[in-house]
């Protein structure tokens, strides 16, 4: 059984909304996009680099597939020659036609067939982006892990990483890197139900 692992850049008040350039989703009238790019350091890129090594084949909702078609068959390099040589999986409710070399199409009972791929032979599912596809995956505990990267801001308003809906449950810290320029990267393994207790 393969892991899914869930790969978010988030702001200190949770929100994971369009990290990497101001167009990248202004959906709800959100006006930071690109709010990661001032903190980012040879750090930052070095335990990036390391998190995307290892083999993987990537989930993504419909948004962050198309953004990432529209980009990364265009480049080359340590984090393009991975994503355009893995299998996508693009979950969809519209049956787009997928031009990204190795992409194919989940819909339907999304649930059910997300479960199926964690079952079959393969690499871990990175899961990039994809906010409204990562709140289906969080409400029916199909993920197994989070790396996350912290970044020293708080936004007020945008996509949340955890947002209504996201089912209880433990995780435990298994690694975590700090950036001279603020940024936490850490990751979680799920870890059984959420623990509760007294200091009385």
């Amino acid at each position: 059984m393969r892991k899914l692992v869930v790969l978010s850049f988030i702001s200190l008040d949770g929100v994971m909304q369009a990290p990497g350039a101001p167009e990248e989703d202004t959906s709800g009238g959100f006006k930071y996009g690109g709010w990661t790019v001032p903190f980012f350091d040879k750090n930052s890129i070095s335990n990036m680099l390391e998190q995307m090594s290892m083999p993987f084949d990537l989930l993504l909702g419909r948004k962050t597939y198309d953004i990432f078609a529209s980009y990364w068959p265009h480049q080359t390099g340590p984090i393009a020659d991975p994503f355009n040589a893995t299998t996508k999986y693009v979950v969809s409710g519209s049956s787009p036609k997928l031009q990204w070399k190795n992409s194919v199409l989940v819909e339907g009972d999304v649930v059910a067939k997300i479960k199926q791929l964690k079952k079959d032979d393969g690499p871990m599912l990175q899961v990039h982006g994809s906010g409204n596809m990562i709140q289906t995956l969080l409400k029916n505990d199909l993920v197994d892990e989070l790396w996350l990267k912290t970044y020293p801001v708080i936004l007020g308003k945008g996509k949340k990483l955890f947002a209504e809906g996201t089912m209880p449950a433990g995780f435990e810290l298994t690694d975590s890197k700090t950036t001279p320029s603020g940024i936490i990267f850490a990751n979680y393994k799920r870890a059984g139900d959420v623990e509760t207790g007294s200091f009385d």
